[in-house]
C-alpha cells in the first residue's frame, strides 16, 4: 500500500458537518481532503489550494488540519487561490454566493471569507488572476498542492512554472479535473512525471492523487511548462498513465476510456482534426462517455466535418453511423 493509500480504507467512516459549504467536487473528494489534513499533512511547508471556489474543498481540508495532532495553527498556513468572482473565464457558479445571486462586482470573496471564518487565522487568501497573485520569486517548498484551476493551457503553464517547480520528495498533489478529456495537459504531464511520483491508488472520483518520491528534474518541468512535446510523444505519455489506473475507487468512472478520449483532444488542439476524430470515433458507444460527454463528441465531429469539407472526402461508414446516432 502506498503512503497515501492507507487513507482509502478510512473514506467510508468520514462524516463531514452539514455546515460544509457548497462545492463542485464530490463528497468522496471532500472526505479525502479531510483525511489528508487530519492524518497526513504537517504544515511545515506550504499548503496550497489552486481553485478554492465557494470554499467546500478548503473547508474540508482546513477542518482536517484543525483536528490534526501535528498541524500548528500558529505557524502553518493554507493558501487559497481563486478569482473569487463569476464571469467569463472563471468557471465559477452563482451557487458560490450566499444570496444565490452575484454582488454588484460579481465577487463572492466576502461569502468565501464568511464560510471559512473558523479557519481564517491560518488561511491566506489570494484573489485574482493566478499569474498576478502568485510570486515568481517564491521557491519555498510545497507540501500539498490541490489543482482545481488548470482549465486552460495558459493557467497550467503558471501552475507548472510557479508551483510544480516547488515540489519535493514527500509533496502531495491532487489533480481534481483528471476525469476531464478536454484537459489533456493534466494527463500527458502526469505521464512525464511518472518516474518521479507514486500514484496513491485508484482516482477518488474525478481526482488523481500522487506523492513525489524522487526530485523532478528541471528539464522535465520546463518541457511541461513550454509544451515542447509532439502529439505522438504526448499520446505515449498518456498511454503510460493508462497502464497505471483503471476505474475510480467507486468503479463508476472508466479512466482508461477517459484518457483515450483525452488523446483525441491532444490531436484536436494541435489542429489535426482528422486524427482527433479517428481517436474519438471508436469511443462513441462507450457507456460512460456517451452518457456524460456527448457535447465533446459533437465538438470533435464538427471540427472533423469542417476540415473534411474544406479538404474533400466523404467520411467513413462508421462516421456516418455516428452522425446518425448524434442526430446529424
Amino acid at each position: 500500500m502506498t503512503n497515501l493509500g492507507r487513507l482509502y480504507p478510512l473514506l467510508d467512516d468520514v462524516r463531514l458537518p452539514d455546515t460544509i459549504p457548497y462545492s463542485q467536487v464530490s463528497t468522496w473528494e471532500l472526505r479525502f481532503l479531510y483525511l489528508l489534513g487530519r492524518h497526513h499533512l504537517t504544515g511545515e511547508d506550504r499548503l496550497v489550494e489552486l481553485g478554492s471556489g465557494g470554499g467546500g474543498s478548503t473547508y474540508a481540508l482546513a477542518l482536517g488540519l484543525r483536528e490534526s495532532p501535528v498541524f500548528d495553527e500558529r505557524r502553518g498556513r493554507l493558501h487559497a487561490y481563486d478569482f473569487f468572482r463569476v464571469g467569463k473565464g472563471t468557471f465559477a457558479t452563482e451557487k458560490f454566493f450566499a444570496s444565490g445571486k452575484p454582488a454588484d462586482d460579481d465577487s463572492f470573496l466576502d461569502d468565501f471569507r464568511g464560510r471559512l471564518e473558523p479557519f481564517l487565522p491560518f488561511l491566506e487568501i489570494h484573489a485574482g488572476d493566478l499569474w498576478k497573485t502568485s510570486d515568481p520569486e517564491d521557491t519555498s517548498p510545497i507540501e500539498f498542492l490541490h489543482i482545481d484551476i488548470a482549465k486552460t493551457p495558459r493557467v497550467f503553464r503558471c501552475v507548472t512554472e510557479r508551483f510544480l517547480t516547488r515540489l519535493r520528495p514527500g509533496s502531495v498533489v491532487l489533480h481534481q479535473d483528471f476525469a476531464g478529456p478536454r484537459l489533456p495537459w493534466l494527463h500527458h504531464s502526469t505521464g512525464a512525471l511518472l518516474p518521479y511520483i507514486e500514484i496513491a491508488g485508484p482516482p477518488i472520483r474525478f481526482t488523481l492523487a500522487f506523492e513525489v518520491v524522487r526530485p523532478i528534474p528541471g528539464d522535465v518541468l520546463k518541457s511541461i511548462a513550454e509544451d515542447t512535446r509532439s502529439v505522438d510523444e504526448k499520446l505515449t505519455l498518456i498511454s503510460a498513465v493508462q497502464e497505471r489506473i483503471d476505474r475510480d475507487h467507486t468503479g463508476g468512472i472508466p479512466f482508461k476510456s477517459v484518457l483515450e478520449f483525452s488523446k483525441a483532444y491532444v490531436a484536436h488542439y494541435a489542429g489535426d482534426h482528422r486524427r482527433a476524430w479517428s481517436l474519438a470515433e471508436p469511443l462513441v458507444f462507450d457507456e460512460y462517455l456517451g452518457r456524460t460527454r456527448a457535447d465533446h463528441f459533437e465538438q470533435l465531429r464538427k471540427a472533423y466535418d469542417e476540415d473534411r469539407a474544406k479538404n474533400g472526402g466523404g467520411g467513413s461508414r462508421l462516421s456516418r453511423l455516428v452522425r446518425k446516432t448524434l442526430g446529424r
